[in-house]
């Protein structure tokens, strides 16, 4: 009996040792830096700072998303662009996924585009959503492109909606100036081709929440639409001269935890190769 009160000692000891571990690990944020360099940025666009976010699923990070907002603000980013899920389609919170748009929108202009949980709102839901992100001072860019113009030199943004990922749009709203700058915001990474075959010289995608469980000498152990031990979870992957640039993201959805797989922002500082 005095052997089996240790093993149940010893195991209420260890989960309450875990405890505050695995709250770290899904509360604690951390920075991803990443540089491309490439001849089509002239010195407007040299050193021009991109900040990546993905995947919040309604979480906060401290009132008003206040130590998420601290982070990206330290980066001195010139856009944030944000590829999707930034609600929860299963507890769904609009108020919150505005209030960190209106947030971020104080540190650099936001450009936005749908992830897969969007698309799942009904109309009136997701109407809220982008009029909402509209009004706080994002750019929704669904199915189109901006295009942001400094001294003559210009840098495109396109945005994908997740629902139109089997379509074929993409090649309509791709920015047919080859000699600029063209970035692609589009929530699913193992379309990788796709993205890469249309002239984006850097996509920014998420959705894999880096494998929800890091094994080390692995990687990720299972993602949405790549199953067991996914390709694309996190990293800046090269195609020629695109380079994918996938979030392991903030929150998580269905599987409430994370391991080994700290909340991420992605920095990528683009640079001239000239």
């Amino acid at each position: 009996m005095k052997k089996i009160h240790k093993i149940i000692a010893a195991v209420i000891a260890a989960v309450a040792a875990a405890i505050p571990y695995f709250y770290w690990e899904n509360n604690s944020l951390t920075v991803s830096s990443y540089t491309y360099e490439t001849p089509k940025a002239g010195k407007e666009f040299d050193g021009f700072k991109v900040v990546h976010i993905s995947d919040l699923h309604n979480k906060r990070f401290g009132k008003k998303n206040s130590r998420l907002i601290k982070l990206i603000r330290e980066q001195s980013p010139d856009i944030i662009v944000i590829s999707g899920d930034i609600a929860d389609s299963r507890h769904t919170d609009i108020g919150a996924a505005v209030e960190f748009v209106s947030e971020a929108s104080g540190v650099a202009p936001v450009y936005y585009t749908t992830g897969n949980h969007e698309c799942r709102f009904s109309s009136e839901k997701l109407d809220r959503l982008i009029s909402g992100i509209q009004t706080a001072g994002g750019f929704v860019l669904s199915d189109e492109t901006a295009v942001i113009d400094c001294n003559g030199e210009k840098l495109y943004i396109t945005g994908l909606a997740d629902s139109s990922l089997h379509s074929d749009i993409l090649d309509d709203i791709m920015p047919q100036a080859t000699e600029s700058i063209s970035l692609l915001i589009s929530h699913q990474p193992q379309y990788i081709d796709l993205y890469t075959k249309s002239g984006a010289d850097i996509p920014f995608c998420g959705h894999a929440h880096g494998g929800q469980f890091r094994i080390p000498g692995v990687g990720g152990f299972i993602a949405p639409g790549q199953g067991f031990f996914p390709k694309y979870t996190e990293g800046m992957h090269y195609r020629g001269e695109s380079a994918v640039v996938i979030s392991r993201g903030l929150g998580s959805s269905i599987i409430p935890s994370r391991i080994n797989n700290r909340p991420e922002v992605v920095v990528v500082t683009i640079k001239s190769a000239n």
